[in-house]
C-alpha cells in the first residue's frame, strides 16, 4: 500500500498505513542507528511491546515503560524517559520509537526533541485517536494550569501505522479517535463528514478504517504542509479543542478521553457557529451520532466561569482573549475572536442544551 508523503520544513516523512505491518518495521528502518529506546505504555506494553523488539535491527534495544493515560504527559515521565536515555547511552545518532496512543507519541516526541537538543524518533501508533497526533509534528507535556503547554514542533522520521492493533481497543478507545475524524471531516471534506454519520462505530472492518484514517489524515496532512507552524490555517484543526481542553483540565485528565471531550467541543462550535454567523449547521444530527455511539455526555455539574478561566488559559488564546474555530458551513473553518460576556452566555446555554448542570 503507498504511503502518505508529508514535507516538513525539516524533512519528509512517510506515513505506512496497513495490516501486521509492524512485524516489517525493520524493513523501514533503513539507517543504522547506534542504540534504540522504546518507549510504550503499562497495556500496550503487554501487548505489542516484544513484537517490536523482536524485529528491530539491532542489538542495542532499551525500553521504558510509562503509566497508561493523560496523566502520563507530565513533567515526571518526561524526566524519567530523559533519565533512561543517558543511563542507556542514548547518543545523537539514537533513535526513541514512540509504541502506543497519543499520550506516549507525546511524550517520547517531545523526550526525543530535547534529548541531546533532538534525535530521530519513529511513530508506531496504536490507537486511532494517535491518527491526528502522529502527524504534524506537534509535540508536548501538559502543565497542571494547562494541556500541551510544554511542547515543541518536531516532526517525526515516519509513521508506521498498523491497524490490527487497532482491534484491541475499548468502546471509549474508538470513540475517541473518531472525534478527531469527526473534525478533520467537518473542517475540509463534507462528503466525508456525511459517511461518518452513517458509520456505526460497533461495527468497522480494517478496510472501512484503513479508509477513514487516510482521508484523516490526508486532510491533516495538506493543512500542515501548508502551515507547519500553526500561524494560519493550520488553527483551524483546533477546533473543537477550546471547550475540549477546558473540560480535561477542569475534571481531571482521564476522567473522560481526549476525543470524548472533543466531541462535546465539537457540538459546542457548532452552537456558537451556528449564533455568530445566524447559520444552519448539522448540530442535531451529530449531537444524535455522538449519543447513539455512546459519547458521554453525562458531566457532573460545571460552572461556565471556571471553563472560561481555562479556556483563557490555554495556548489557543490570545492577549487573554479566547479564539475559537468556528464553521460558516461545513469546510468552510474561520478563527474567531470570541467576546467574554456574549461566550458566557453561550456556554451556559449550551450546558443546558446537553442538559448538564450550572455549577455557581
Amino acid at each position: 500500500m503507498e504511503p502518505i508523503i508529508i514535507q516538513s520544513s525539516s524533512h519528509s516523512y512517510a506515513i505506512h498505513i496497513g495490516e501486521n505491518i509492524r512485524y516489517d518495521l525493520s524493513h523501514y528502518i533503513t539507517k543504522k542507528y547506534s542504540s534504540i529506546l522504546v518507549v510504550t505504555d503499562e497495556k500496550v506494553a503487554d501487548l505489542y511491546l516484544n513484537d517490536l523488539i523482536q524485529v528491530l535491527p539491532q542489538s542495542n534495544i532499551y525500553s521504558i515503560i510509562v503509566p497508561v493515560g493523560e496523566q502520563s504527559k507530565s513533567m515526571e515521565q518526561f524526566h524519567r524517559i530523559q533519565t533512561k536515555a543517558i543511563e542507556s547511552h542514548l547518543d545523537r545518532e539514537s533513535l526513541i520509537i514512540a509504541l502506543g496512543g497519543g499520550v506516549v507519541g507525546d511524550l517520547a516526541g517531545f523526550a526525543a526533541a530535547t534529548f541531546m537538543r533532538g534525535i530521530n524518533y519513529i511513530q508506531v501508533p496504536t490507537t486511532i485517536l494517535a491518527h491526528d497526533s502522529s502527524v504534524g509534528g506537534k509535540v508536548a507535556i501538559n502543565h497542571k494550569l494547562g494541556k500541551n503547554l510544554i511542547g515543541s514542533f518536531y516532526p517525526p522520521k515516519m509513521v508506521v501505522y498498523d491497524v490490527n492493533t487497532l482491534q484491541s481497543l475499548k468502546k471509549k478507545e474508538v470513540r475517541s479517535g473518531y472525534a478527531e475524524l469527526v473534525k478533520e471531516a467537518l473542517i475540509a471534506n463534507k462528503s466525508f463528514f456525511h459517511t461518518l454519520l452513517n458509520t456505526n462505530l460497533n461495527h468497522i472492518d480494517n478496510f472501512k478504517l484503513i479508509d477513514h484514517l487516510k482521508k484523516g489524515i490526508k486532510i491533516k496532512a495538506k493543512i500542515v504542509e501548508e502551515d507547519e507552524k500553526e500561524a494560519g490555517i493550520r488553527k483551524y484543526l483546533n477546533l473543537g479543542h477550546t471547550l475540549a481542553h477546558a473540560l480535561e483540565a477542569e475534571l481531571g485528565y482521564g476522567t473522560i478521553t481526549h476525543g470524548e471531550a472533543v466531541a462535546l467541543g465539537l457540538l459546542f462550535a457548532l452552537f456558537v457557529s451556528e449564533n455568530h454567523f445566524n447559520n444552519k449547521l448539522p448540530l442535531e444530527d451529530l449531537k444524535k451520532w455522538f449519543q447513539s455511539n455512546k459519547y458521554p455526555f453525562q458531566l457532573p455539574a460545571l460552572n461556565p466561569e471556571v471553563l472560561m478561566a481555562k479556556m483563557k488559559s490555554d495556548k489557543k488564546a490570545v492577549n487573554n482573549n479566547i479564539q475559537m474555530v468556528l464553521l460558516k458551513e461545513i469546510a468552510e473553518p474561520c478563527v474567531i475572536e470570541v467576546d467574554d460576556n456574549a461566550l458566557y452566555f453561550q456556554l451556559q446555554a449550551f450546558l443546558e442544551y446537553i442538559q448538564v448542570k450550572i455549577r455557581n
